[in-house]
């Protein structure tokens, strides 16, 4: 088998860190290399190539996840428009659907990372700046000052006790709990990707 080109290795990388940003989102930083590499259809001997660490590709698959939640935001558009409230009503109620609390590998990286990152001291250390901008930036998309820090916080922590509680029925009854407090009224259950 010959080399690959440079063109094939960064595609291959790109592939790695992708599908890491959302395995680790989905079962944590605990996720094995070989694993992660099988499922970017790739070999374990080529991690080492790409990597120098597992720890620096928790670190680029954080920032990979921000920086997908940034371009493919539902907000973007409305924000763009000059219609902030309805861009974070629309935010809110994704947030907390049912489809994001049964998809967290294509969720929010804000919830996806933070229990790995409070049991990890070290990588935490590592991903801090990357993770803490992507925490302000989410916020400041709500609110400014402390009531945004206040509404994601309540965003996040019905999401991850919605998640944890899955297959009972107050798993339901917690984001809608949360989505009526922030917004106001209750409403449809949102079937979209959410951002």
């Amino acid at each position: 088998m010959g080399r690959v080109s440079r063109a094939q290795a960064q595609e291959n990388r790109q592939r790695v860190v992708a599908t890491a940003s959302r395995m680790f989102r989905e079962k944590g930083t605990a996720v094995s290399v070989a694993d992660l590499m099988k499922a970017a259809g790739l070999t374990h001997g080529g991690f080492y190539k790409q990597f120098a660490s597992k720890e620096d590709l928790v670190d680029e698959a954080i920032a990979h996840a921000f920086a997908e939640q940034a371009a493919h935001s539902a907000m973007a558009f409305e924000e763009r428009t000059g219609e902030h409230e309805a861009a974070r009503r629309t935010l809110i109620e994704d947030y907390l659907s049912v489809w994001h609390r049964d998809h967290p590998a294509e969720g929010c990286p804000v919830s996806g990372f933070a229990a790995d990152l409070g049991r990890e001291p070290e990588q935490a250390a590592r991903a801090q700046d990357v993770y803490v901008n992507g925490v302000r930036n989410r916020a400041a998309r709500l609110a400014t000052g402390d009531d945004g820090m206040a509404q994601l916080c309540t965003m996040v922590g019905a999401l991850v006790l919605a998640r944890a509680t899955r297959s009972d029925p107050i798993s339901d009854e917690l984001l809608q709990a949360a989505r009526t407090a922030l917004t106001g009224s209750a409403r449809r259950e949102p079937q979209q990707r959410t951002d």
